[in-house]
């Protein structure tokens, strides 16, 4: 399945939530807080399967961070390789993604602009550019923004250089460098989005 471009108001009105964090959309959200579609605002709602409910979390979670089937399978399987709670490992993986990270210290207002910033070589790690953006941050690490990208429009009206960003236990932003640090990965109890992953890592596993 390809990356989805569609309308992200449509998909937030699917899960009922504003899953891509998006605050100017979410007053559509709050307006038609029922499913899209011609009969959205009365379609009965039946009780899900096990099946249903597995899959609306794994797409959720594919959605929320912008990923394609095979890429979240392989966080899974990564993640159920190494020593620990798996459904936490996984989600931990996917927020030290670098495009997650400049979301996260709010360089970009969606993780789809924070790919573009990373994908045209406007970030990067350790003084070094960085134009992956599955690139995997280390607790320490320091993310910044090229010298030369820094005037940016996009860059100078960003949350992290407004004052408006968000703030993580896990980051740390200093807007006078420009520059943010990576302090460790999160608790994925203080990760905002809501997402059931070990209904994601049952799914899976069942299709291992």
């Amino acid at each position: 399945m390809a990356r989805y471009t569609g309308p992200r108001v449509r998909i937030m009105r699917r899960f009922g939530e504003p899953i891509f964090g998006e605050t100017t959309k979410t007053k559509y959200l709050e307006r038609r807080p029922y499913p899209p579609g011609q009969h959205g605002r009365w379609r009965r709602r039946r009780p899900q399967s096990e099946y249903g409910l597995q899959l609306m979390e794994k797409q959720k979670l594919r959605y929320i961070y912008g990923l394609l089937d095979k890429q979240l399978r392989r966080y899974f399987e990564e993640a159920s390789r190494l020593h620990g709670n798996t459904a936490y490992i996984m989600l931990q993986l996917l927020e030290a993604r670098l495009d997650n990270v400049v979301y996260r210290l709010g360089l970009a207002r969606t993780r789809p602009a924070a790919r573009q910033l990373v994908n045209h070589g406007h970030i990067t790690v350790n003084g070094k550019v960085v134009d992956i953006p599955s690139y995997r941050l280390e607790p320490g690490e320091v993310i910044g923004v090229r010298e030369k990208s820094k005037n940016l429009k996009v860059i100078q009206e960003s949350p992290a250089m407004t004052g408006h960003r968000k703030h993580y236990d896990w980051l740390e932003w200093d807007p006078e460098t420009m520059t943010g640090k990576f302090l460790d990965y999160p608790d994925p109890e203080k990760i905002p989005e809501r997402v059931n992953m070990h209904l994601v890592v049952e799914w899976y596993s069942r299709r291992a």
